[in-house]
């Protein structure tokens, strides 16, 4: 998608998150506008809706954690999976992570993370499988992050089966911020941030993320 970056450039202005000021992001400052401008180029080209141009609750609270704490990242391999536009990837990477991989489907995504990795002066690999999605690749990672993953049941379906067999040998962080498909069982909370929000994101003001260990990796 050689246009991505030109259209990411078009409707978004660099800003960063509340939370995470350290961090430069090509952000939607306004939500309807590039949603419209974006329909019907994004039906044209079979891709999502533009979730990567936003910081949502998980990302930043993920981001916030890694930078407040870098000795949980520093020196090792890190995947930062549904990484939207890359938010806790480049905490990561600033954190002092050996190797950083963010994970999408979204070819827009990849690009943005590619561009905001670029911003911030990180190494992230933006990666993607032979398939296109990394959920069943083999383990190569000892930190898995995954920022508000379970807002569909065919999402938490599809993704929690891999995420609970890498476990066994990463440690597996949800940052859930109260997500109706959460498994009720095998997560182990450990840490929490109150993250603000917007109403035309989200259905309050503020949400509060849950940091939970799967697996007791």
């Amino acid at each position: 998608m050689n246009d991505a970056p030109a259209f990411i450039r078009t409707h978004t202005l660099p800003g960063t998150a509340p939370h995470v000021p350290e961090v430069t992001l090509h952000l939607a400052s306004e939500i309807t506008p590039i949603w419209h401008a974006t329909e019907t180029w994004l039906a044209e080209n079979d891709l999502a809706p533009p979730f990567w141009a936003f910081a949502w609750p998980g990302g930043q609270a993920l981001a916030r954690h890694v930078l407040d704490n870098p000795t949980l990242v520093a020196g090792k391999r890190v995947l930062d999976f549904a990484a939207g536009g890359g938010i806790a990837a480049i905490a990561c990477a600033l954190a002092g992570a050996a190797r950083v991989e963010a994970a999408e489907i979204d070819p827009l995504a990849l690009a943005a993370i590619r561009m905001n990795a670029a911003a911030n002066g990180a190494a992230v690999e933006a990666a993607v499988e032979p398939v296109g999605d990394v959920v069943g690749a083999a383990c190569r990672w000892d930190v898995v992050m995954c920022g508000d993953v379970c807002y569909e049941a065919a999402m938490t379906g599809h993704i929690m089966p891999w995420l609970q067999g890498l476990a066994a040998s990463a440690d597996v962080w949800i940052a859930d911020p109260g997500r109706a498909y959460l498994p009720k069982a095998g997560l182990q909370p450990f840490a929490r941030y109150r993250i603000d929000t917007t109403l035309e994101l989200e259905d309050r003001t503020s949400r509060d993320v849950v940091f939970y260990r799967l697996g007791g990796g």
